[in-house]
């Protein structure tokens, strides 16, 4: 029997829904030894082995974020912080960004930045192109709401992306005009492509500075694993995933990442990684290859999630189908006959409609009973689309943090009654499918609490209710970002439970999810977070004592 290396007594140690509660456990080798009563496990510790006092804290396993784009937003950290939290509410705040920006960057040098919500907004709109340039006359100028899914550009930028008044949409995408036919900057899903051409690319070690930023600041919340849920979305194709395995390799990494790989029309590196033998499970436990990604539509604060009913604000919206069902159907089926998994992003009931009839296709063709195909988001399906889901076993990996941060957007957009159907956590987990917990960072905060609050009130920042009668307990809330995130990526048998064999991860926090009311969740802190067993996060009111 191996002896302990590291050992937390005296807490209230959460170890899963079926295991329930411990007082102490004991960690060797990278995974867990043993969990029991305090007296129980000081007894195993011997001279070397560190011991932490809890103090009565709460412990939980490692969260897991269970859809996050990690490089993504290790380098929007380092662009205009657009966000409400950070004091933009009015389109005059976002342009003061701008041009404080504009004072200290050199002529002709693009400004990025990101996190802007239109429905947040003094004004209630997205700012205009014409406003932009007032305020950036010489620098390319490129905003990206906070779903990612619709940004704002100046004329520099549509310039350099070749966008003029005579550009056609294309296909999946808008270009925002003005009545008389003039751009007014916006430019929805695929429309944005030629200015992400057209902007400065990182490098690969650009790549790997972000995913060790962006981790590191993951480890501060408690999150010890996420799904990078699209790797080759920069548009760098290959660059991306040796950026991981640089990481990796160089003990960069701050986090396990499953990875998921881009397969769609234009972003594509599934043919290269499948040369590779990167296919689904391919890995270990610190980077590991995950399913494939498509897009077959865009956010529903943007008013680009595919819809079978027209939007509220707008009724002759339908959204924006980003593929047409034919090439979801070649999509879906070439990753799935290839061995991977897949979990194409899909928001309104006519996307979901048009990946589950990609499923059903394909699983004809090629039976595979444990592939655990996902659909991202999952917004909003119908009750017969769950009846489907549940027949093929598909994951609904949906953003509580969704709810909170942009509950009141949703009434806006599709009115009074929709929104209440919107993620329904309490059925998938009644029907057993297995949903997963995840913020979809950048597009919300890393955060979990938010996550965590999401699930458990299913209130909006506001104070809005979304769907009462959804509501999960704080026990069911830990399982879906803890297990079940692990499940959705085939690692329910290596993480997400503190039990005797499984990796040592571990997040200890200042608030007691079960002792308090929801909205406290919101202010916790992480205190210490452990991964394999090590420290690697640690605040001071904790303190590792080693043994003489």
């Amino acid at each position: 029997m191996s002896t302990p290396t590291l050992v937390l007594t005296n807490g209230k140690i959460w170890c899963g829904l079926e295991e329930g509660f411990a007082e102490a456990i004991a960690m060797a080798e990278g995974r867990v030894l043993a969990t029991g009563t305090t007296a129980e496990i000081e007894a195993m510790a011997t001279p070397g082995c560190k011991v932490v006092d809890l103090g009565g804290r709460l412990a939980t396993p490692g969260l897991n974020d269970a859809h996050m784009h990690l490089h993504n937003y290790g380098l929007n950290l380092l662009q205009l912080d657009l966000r409400p939290a950070a004091g933009v509410t009015s389109v005059e705040a976002m342009l003061a960004q701008v041009k404080e920006a504009v004072a200290r960057t050199p002529k002709g040098t693009w400004i990025l930045g990101r996190g802007y919500d239109h429905d947040k907004l003094a004004e209630l709109r997205h700012p205009t192109r014409a406003e932009v340039d007032a305020v950036s006359p010489d620098n390319p100028v490129f905003l990206v709401r906070t779903c990612g899914h619709t940004a704002i550009a100046n004329s520099l930028a549509l310039e350099a992306g070749g966008i003029s008044e005579d550009t056609p949409d294309p296909f999946g995408g808008k270009i925002g005009r003005h009545g008389n036919g003039a751009l007014n900057g916006l430019l929805y899903e695929n429309a944005r492509a030629p200015i992400h051409k057209a902007m400065p690319q990182p490098t690969l070690d650009d790549l790997v500075d972000a995913i060790e930023r962006g981790g590191k600041d993951y480890l501060t919340y408690g999150v010890t694993s996420v799904m990078e849920a699209a790797i080759g979305i920069q548009g760098q194709g290959m660059t991306e995933l040796r950026a991981y395995q640089k990481a990796l390799a160089d003990g960069r990494l701050p986090v396990r990442v499953a990875g998921t790989l881009m397969g769609d029309v234009d972003k594509n590196i599934l043919e290269e990684c499948h040369a590779e033998g990167l296919v689904t499970g391919a890995g270990c436990d610190m980077f590991r290859i995950g399913p494939v990604k498509i897009f077959t539509d865009g956010s529903a604060g943007a008013g680009t999630a595919w819809m079978s009913e027209p939007y509220f604000n707008d009724a002759e919206n339908y959204g924006v189908p980003c593929l047409t069902q034919e090439q979801c159907d070649e999509l879906v089926l070439k990753a799935h006959s290839l061995g991977y998994q897949m979990a194409p992003h899909a928001i309104g009931d006519a996307a979901i409609d048009m990946v589950l009839n990609s499923y059903e296709k394909a699983y004809a063709q090629m039976p595979a009973p444990d592939r655990r195909h996902r659909i991202e988001h999952c917004g909003w399906h119908t009750p017969a689309q769950l009846e489907r889901m549940k027949e093929m076993g598909v994951i609904p990996a949906g953003q509580p943090s969704f709810l909170y941060f942009f509950g009141d957007g949703y009434f806006m957009c599709l009115g009074p009654d929709r929104p209440h159907t919107c993620y329904p956590f309490k059925t998938w987990l009644e029907s057993g499918l297995h949903p997963s917990g995840s913020t979809d960072c950048p597009v919300t905060s890393a955060s979990p609490f938010p996550v965590l609050y999401g699930l458990i009130a299913r209130t909006s920042d506001t104070g809005q209710k979304l769907g009462a009668g959804e509501e999960l307990t704080v026990e069911q809330a830990l399982h879906c970002c803890t297990y079940e995130s692990a499940y959705g990526v085939h690692e329910e048998n290596v993480k997400g439970r503190l039990i005797p064999g499984q990796l040592a991860d571990v997040a200890v926090f200042d608030t007691d999810f079960f002792e308090v009311a929801p909205e406290e969740i919101l202010k916790t802190s992480c205190v210490m977070t452990i991964l394999g067993g090590e420290i690697v996060y640690e605040t001071g009111q904790t303190v590792a004592k080693e043994i003489a």
